[in-house]
This record gives structure tokens, sequence and C-alpha cells, in this order.
């Protein structure tokens, strides 16, 4: 198995300043694990890594994709892994950073994706019935087909309604729960470091970060994606940073309540965020807030990691 080493946790943490200096002690190139990081013209509403820090340690699969297309995570599973093989064909050092759950698990585990249907008629069957009835007849449909897909899927997540629908459409008698079939990828030996900090510093963050992002051009970005033909309804745009500024510009809100949201809807993303990692039962977690600054932090992290690889 090859060793990857992997940095997780919630937004605002400190992710990108800590995988750097870890790559950068451990000769390692970094694997973006960011699921708006890897949009072209998306740059401060992701919080991208600097030029100046992607000069330092080199990047994989961050600021490449068209935010007009769909990416689907099995499209990121497909980069990464070829990402990770190229780093360990240099000799190097993977290193995994960022935030978005189901892209770790992607890597982490040995997950199968199915491919989508054909079928276009009966997709758009299930399209037409979610535009006139709602997601949640959808759901209807799905718990007399299968109960436990039903209980699985959240009545409002309209996609993922019709890939099961879907799914069982096609043949299959179940749709198996996402957890219930995946077990650790046999290719990797990931040692994984999770960061946190006191929740009252963590939120500071994340209000603080909020406030540099908007006085660095937030809004600006924006139209300037919607000038693109870019709306709500496209997934790149879905994204906390995003949605709350095109609320802005189509008069749902003002800017200030606009901004407000941006900030309420990332300490609730972090939330969840430390939930997900914190299933991990092999993460190795560090409280920021227990050192007297990142630095001491990072010479904790580096001087484990050294007895680990």
């Amino acid at each position: 198995m090859d060793k990857i080493i992997v940095i997780a946790g919630p937004t605002a943490v400190g992710k990108t300043k800590f995988a750097i200096a870890i790559a950068e002690k451990f000769n390692a190139e970094i694997v973006s694990c960011d699921s708006m990081q890897l949009y072209k013209y998306m740059d401060i509403g992701s919080a991208k890594p600097t030029e100046e820090e992607m000069a330092r340690v080199k990047h994989h699969l961050v600021d490449f994709a068209d935010p007009r297309e769909d990416f689907s995570v099995a499209r990121y599973q497909q980069l990464a892994k070829k990402a990770i093989r190229n780093i360990l064909e240099k000799g190097k050092l993977p290193l995994i950073s960022g935030g978005t759950g189901l892209y770790l698990n992607s890597i982490l585990y040995d997950m199968e994706f199915s491919p989508h249907s054909k079928d276009t008629y009966y997709r758009e069957k299930l399209e037409k019935i979610a535009e006139a009835k709602g997601s949640r007849e959808l759901h209807r449909m799905l718990a007399e087909l299968d109960a436990d897909a039903a209980e699985e899927i959240h009545p409002n997540n309209k996609k993922r309604l019709i890939r099961a629908l879907e799914r069982l459409n096609e043949g299959e008698e179940h749709v198996k729960p996402f957890r219930g079939i995946c077990r650790e990828n046999p290719e990797y030996d990931a040692i994984l470091i999770g960061l946190t900090r006191n929740r009252e510093e963590l939120y500071d963050r994340i209000n603080r970060r909020v406030d540099e992002l908007v006085s660095e051009g937030l809004f600006k970005e924006v139209e300037k994606l919607m000038d693109m033909g870019l709306t709500s309804e496209d997934i790149s745009m879905k994204g906390i940073g995003y949605k709350e500024i095109i609320d802005y510009f189509t008069g749902v809100c003002d800017a200030e309540t606009a901004i407000d949201n941006v900030k309420k809807n990332t300490r609730h993303y972090a939330k969840k965020q430390l939930t997900w990692f914190r299933r991990y039962d092999k993460m190795n977690w560090y409280n920021i807030s227990d050192f007297r600054n990142d630095e001491e932090a990072a010479e904790e992290i580096s001087l484990w990691l050294e007895k680990k690889i």
C-alpha cells in the first residue's frame, strides 16, 4: 500500500496553511479535496490558495473545471487517483487536503459509482413529476418501492431521489445505503490528521474570513459569473458564498442580509463537517486552540508524522 497524508477539518480552520507547511517539510504535493476550489473563475468565494501559496507547493485539482458543467464525485475520484499516482511516480508524498467529506470518502473507500441512466424518457418523466408536485412526491414513490432507500435520502434531495428511482427502474431490487457498501481502499495506507479549534475561535475566524472575502470582491465575482449565464440552478453556484450573493442580485434580500447569511450558513456547514470527519475512527485530531500559535501546532504535527512515515 502507498502512504498518503490526509489533512481534513472544517472550513476556516486553517487547512491550507498547515497543508503547505507539512508538504514542504515532507516533500509532498497537495491534492485538493474541495468541491468548490476546483472551479475556474470562482477564486474569492471558494477561498482558493493564493498564487504565492501554490508556487510554494504544487497543487492538484484546483482551478480547472468549468463552473457551467456538472462535476460529479465519480469524476473527482478518477482525477484524484490519477493525481496521487503521478505524485507517487515522482517519488513524492501525496497530501490530500480539504473539507469535502464525500470527496475524501471516494479516495479512502473502495467506492464504485454506477453509470448514469440511459433511459432519458424515464428521467424526463421524473423531472416533470418533481416540477408539478415537488420532490416529496418522488420521495413518496421511492418509499413505496424501497423503504430503506427512502429513509436514507432526504425528501428535498431531488437529484438523489431521481437516481435511486432510475436504478430501481433499471432492475435493481434495492438501492443500497451509501454507508453500507464502503470498505477501506486497499491501495492506500492513509495517515489521517483532523484539525479543529474551539468553537468560539472557529466561528470568529469564519466571520472574519467572510468579511475579508467581501472586501476582496466577492460581490463582483458573483456578478461576473451571472454575466456568464450561471444561475442558482447550476451546481457550482449552490456553494456557500455564492447562492447567498445571488439572492442579493435577484432582489431576494439586501447586501447586509446576504453577508449575514453567508456567515450563518458557513458556521452551520463547519458544524456538519466536524460531524462527518469525526466518523473516521483513524483520524488523529489536533485542536489548534490548545497551542500558543499555528507554528507550534504545525511543529507538533510534523514530529508525530515523522514517526508514521
